[in-house]
């Protein structure tokens, strides 16, 4: 009997552990039934395909996105059946999605509508949120967890800006998905510092045309790594240059 009550008591506390691991939140969907109305967007990754991100995607509202920040973060999402609208789920079913988007606030609604301040809600692919939802809902209660990526391939490094400004957009993250800082160093130059600009795109004020350049990247959640040599000295604007290195945590 003793036994059995500790046992119970394990596993509600486990139980408890498990849920709180879990917010509440909103999902729509967009995009068409291909998903190709999510291609480009806030955080610069253009074909998401090619990105390393396909079709499991989301918007992020403004809460959510950081202003950027979360570009490529991972959400595990279930559609939560004890919340008005849960009629519409599909029970059992969970999807992991990668942030790519904003989903900014329409103030012609009360509160900037589903996307406005202070509302955790994801836009996610029309194939996303079919997964967990009934298209006839066009909106479902969601329980949502921030989760670590899984990736096919290595990092990815797409350039562009002008003789005198780099502009990379980082992409294909593992691990925890999105860049926290980058540097690059030219052939001629040591590490210089970037900053974020828009996204997923970080700037350098250097101009680095003609030199073949590494990179250095501190993912958000703490692992460094030098892709050194990775951008050949004839590599040109428009360009992308995929690694074989990637980020675990």
């Amino acid at each position: 009997m003793a036994n059995s009550l500790m046992l119970c008591t394990v596993v509600a506390a486990c139980l408890a552990l498990a849920a709180a691991d879990w917010s509440p939140g909103t999902a729509t969907f967009y995009g068409g039934v291909d998903g190709s109305g999510t291609m480009g967007g806030a955080c610069g990754y253009d074909n998401l395909y090619n990105a390393g991100y396909g079709v499991n995607n989301a918007a992020l509202s403004t809460t959510l996105f950081n202003d950027g920040a979360s570009c490529g973060q991972c959400y595990l999402i279930t559609c939560d059946g004890s919340r008005p609208g849960g009629q519409y789920c599909k029970p059992g079913n969970s999807i992991t999605v990668s942030a790519t988007n904003l989903c900014p606030p329409n103030y012609a609604l009360p509160n900037g509508g589903w996307c406005g301040p202070g509302r955790p809600h994801f836009d996610m692919s029309q194939p996303a949120w079919e997964h967990i939802g009934v298209y006839q809902a066009g909106i479902v209660p969601v329980l949502y967890q921030r989760v670590q990526c899984s990736r096919t391939g290595g990092v990815r490094f797409s350039m562009a800006g002008s003789n005198y400004f780099l502009l990379v957009n980082i992409q294909n993250l593992g691990g925890s998905g999105s860049v926290g800082a980058a540097w690059v160093k030219g052939d001629k130059t040591g590490w210089i510092q970037m900053s974020r600009n828009w996204g997923a795109n970080w700037q350098a004020l250097a101009g680095l045309v003609g030199q073949g350049l590494s990179f250095a990247v501190t993912s958000t959640g703490g692992q460094y790594i030098q892709f050194l040599n990775v951008v050949p000295g004839w590599w040109q604007f428009g360009m992308a240059f995929s690694t074989n290195q990637n980020f675990v945590y």
